[in-house]
């Protein structure tokens, strides 16, 4: 279950890795918004993830999402990561908070 583009990283247990949505930069008036307005993005993308957890028997707890959904995450947490010059996050698969169901 891993992204063709993450053939050397792939998440261990029940860890997300996800690309934030860009912000912003015009408001809907059209104004150029500044770097601080922009407001810090709660929208990504999952790009790889990892095999899942084990329970207290020793069995696999599935992951509750897949590669290519939109999930929303938390204002405050996860690991910054950076891979082939671009910044990516690392999320327990709990700490996601939604994904989008098209």
């Amino acid at each position: 279950m891993q992204c063709f583009a993450f053939r050397k990283f792939l998440p261990m247990f029940d860890r997300v890795l996800v690309e934030r949505l860009a912000a912003e930069t015009m408001s809907k008036g059209g104004i150029m918004l500044p770097e601080k307005a922009q407001g810090k993005v709660l929208q990504a993308t999952v790009v790889a993830v990892g095999p899942g957890s084990t329970n207290q028997k020793g069995y696999l707890t599935p992951m509750s999402v897949k590669i290519g959904e939109k999930v929303l995450l938390p204002e405050y947490g996860g690991t910054k990561v950076h891979l082939e010059d671009k910044e990516y996050f690392l999320f327990r698969d709990a700490d996601i908070l939604g994904k989008y169901v098209e």
